[in-house]
């Protein structure tokens, strides 16, 4: 009989969860800051509270978890394109686990436009929130083992990044990513530097959710 799973079910999943620390081992080859089960849980429970906020359906929220955790998943084969190999490893995951079929296309739907890029856009309430989760996941815990000596722009954003949080207000249909940043380490201009396109497609899915996406940093407004 096809089911729907719940994410704790998949989070348990041994072959999934190996298909993501392999994932996190490539990104880290490539000097990319953390993808793996920290990057998978956060997004996870991020894309769920965006829907609750929302007041979505229980079994939209559930969908909403499962994508999220496993939208990186396509990085265990390669970083490029891996929006879409990561949906492919998932449908058949998720087949294998007998899901309905219905409720795979919205998770494979939701973690194949995930990506900032040409190909990444809101296609239903869950795509949109696996977008905001990811894209607003910027903070210093992305880097395990900090060495300041060999930083990049991308480590000095991220470690500069003391706090943040995304803030969801369904009454005044407002969406805003709250940031600390500590300017002596990363500057604001290289957050927009290397993070506009994440703010455009963030915009563009609370755009989908017909709500306005807001950006403060330091308690400044700033989008």
């Amino acid at each position: 009989m096809k089911k729907l799973f719940i994410l704790d079910e998949i989070k348990e999943n041994p072959l999934i969860n190996t298909y993501l620390k392999q994932a996190d081992d490539v990104m880290s080859a490539m000097g990319y800051t953390e993808h793996g089960l920290r990057h998978a849980n956060l997004t996870a429970n991020i894309a769920k509270n965006i829907l609750e906020y929302w007041m979505c359906e229980p079994k939209e929220i559930e969908l909403a978890g499962i994508a999220a955790y496993l939208h990186d998943i396509g990085n265990c084969i390669s970083r490029t394109n891996h929006s879409q190999i990561g949906a492919l490893l998932a449908f058949n995951l998720l087949n294998e686990l007998k899901i309905e079929p219905l409720n795979i296309t919205q998770i494979i739907g939701a973690i194949g436009n995930h990506e900032e890029t040409e190909f990444g856009e809101p296609i239903s309430l869950i795509s949109a929130s696996v977008i905001l989760a990811d894209k607003t996941d910027v903070h210093r815990s992305r880097l395990p083992n900090p060495d300041k000596a060999n930083f990049d722009i991308h480590d000095r954003v991220n470690y500069s990044t003391l706090n943040s949080f995304l803030r969801v207000n369904k009454k005044e249909k407002i969406i805003t990513l709250e940031l600390t940043i500590d300017t002596s380490i990363g500057s604001i201009m290289e957050y927009f530097e290397i993070f506009l396109e994440r703010m455009k497609i963030c915009r563009r899915a609370a755009n989908f959710m017909g709500a306005n996406f807001k950006l403060e940093i330091n308690q400044n407004k700033i989008l």
